[in-house]
């Protein structure tokens, strides 16, 4: 009783039998003794760009991955998370923690000193920055990396299980070439060479015998090949029609492309506009400032030491009248430019780094700024991009 039932049931030996057959038809063609069915160069070239794309595609979205979240940590926790099916909690940005520790150092440093109050400021900007970076990382999520994620774990592994299951129709194919050719030659060799005498007449029956099962696995094979045939041709056409499908996933890829560019530079402009008004509210003074204004009174880059008249209040420079002002009869100077500057409206005058141009003050003239003049132009310029030449 328990050898029966330990013996495997008959399907076992007929799925061995079968998988024996396909490994070494595999075997022999790989070592050239055994004919392979070769696909056409149509197919061969679907075949490569669809394993060009998968691999380029691949690429992509792994290194889309690190610029939106570069700490891997991150990374694997969102992957948890998605593979869980649960909802990733919300993660503050670098910019949020920033704006945060600025805001809460502003109330220990006093929000009424100089130091807290523009702590306040920068740091209102760096959250409102860490909430763009948010907004950026979850619209390119959606218009980028999803579509490729849906390609690689959708799509792509649809044509590698057809094209697994038409390497095993081809190899089907092959074996059944194979033993089409052995029972040809079989026969061939069987009706050459007769296996009887006239002195033993009843070899002639054993060898028609012989003969006859022959002629009926040939017709067996035959059949077998046929069946073989029309299954290769059925799925290698299953498969051209799924790589060839590949050209809509470019189509489809480019226009998710675009939008990631559209959604990168949107985000980068609201971090330009951002900036551009944080710079206005401090007054445009860069880091040099500090360098520039720690000069002693009376060096020759300290701006006071232009002839200036007293005024109750200084001027802005948005209420000077560029055209009507003149350059005093003495207390002009030269100065060189340090950094390249934008002029942000048409009062101010636009700077190159290392040009020489001539700067002078008018009277109430905010300390901060300088008339400049290079031949026929002429506008404000900020003090901290120049270094005052004696």
């Amino acid at each position: 009783v328990f050898e029966k039932s330990c013996q495997p049931p008959p399907e076992f030996f007929i799925i061995f039998s079968k998988m024996s057959c396909l490994f070494q038809t595999f075997t022999e063609e790989k070592l050239g003794q055994a004919e392979k069915t070769e696909l056409d160069t149509h197919f061969e070239n679907l075949l490569s760009r669809a394993d060009c794309t998968k691999n380029w595609t691949e690429k992509i979205y792994r290194q889309t991955e690190v610029v939106l979240q570069p700490n891997p940590g991150a990374r694997i926790e969102e992957f948890l998370f998605e593979k869980l099916d649960r909802k990733v909690p919300p993660r503050p940005t670098n910019g949020d923690i920033l704006g945060q520790f600025m805001l809460e150092a502003a109330k220990e440093f006093g929000p009424g000193t100089p130091y807290g109050s523009t702590l306040i400021k920068v740091g209102d900007c760096q959250r409102r920055l860490g909430g763009a970076e948010r907004e950026f990382l979850q619209t390119s999520s959606i218009s980028f990396l999803t579509p490729l994620r849906n390609f690689l774990e959708g799509d792509w592994r649809t044509i590698s299980k057809e094209r697994r299951l038409l390497e095993n129709r081809r190899l089907d194919l092959d074996a059944c070439k194979a033993r089409l050719k052995k029972a040809k030659t079989a026969e061939a060799k069987a009706a050459a060479v007769p296996d009887f005498q006239e002195t033993r007449p009843c070899h002639y029956v054993l060898s028609a015998s012989a003969s006859a099962l022959w002629n009926e696995e040939l017709d067996k094979a035959e059949h077998e090949l046929r069946v073989a045939q029309t299954e290769f041709d059925r799925q290698a056409e299953v498969t051209r029609l799924l790589l060839e499908g590949i050209s809509n996933t470019h189509v489809n890829h480019l226009h998710c492309l675009c939008e990631f560019v559209e959604v990168q530079a949107m985000y980068y402009s609201q971090c330009h506009k951002y900036m551009q008004e944080l710079q206005k509210e401090l007054g445009r003074k860069s880091p040099h400032s500090l360098e520039v204004n720690s000069h002693p009174a009376g060096s020759p880059t300290d701006p006071s030491a232009f002839p200036q008249l007293n005024s109750p209040s200084p001027l802005k420079t948005d209420t000077l009248q560029i055209e009507e002002v003149q350059p005093p009869a003495s207390g002009t100077r030269k100065a060189k430019v340090l950094y390249d500057y934008d002029a942000a409206d048409s009062n101010e005058l636009s700077l190159r780094a290392d040009e020489l141009i001539t700067v002078y003050t008018v009277p109430g003239m905010d300390s901060d700024w300088l008339i400049g003049e290079r031949g026929n132009q002429k506008g404000t310029v900020p003090v901290t991009y120049l270094e005052l030449l004696s």
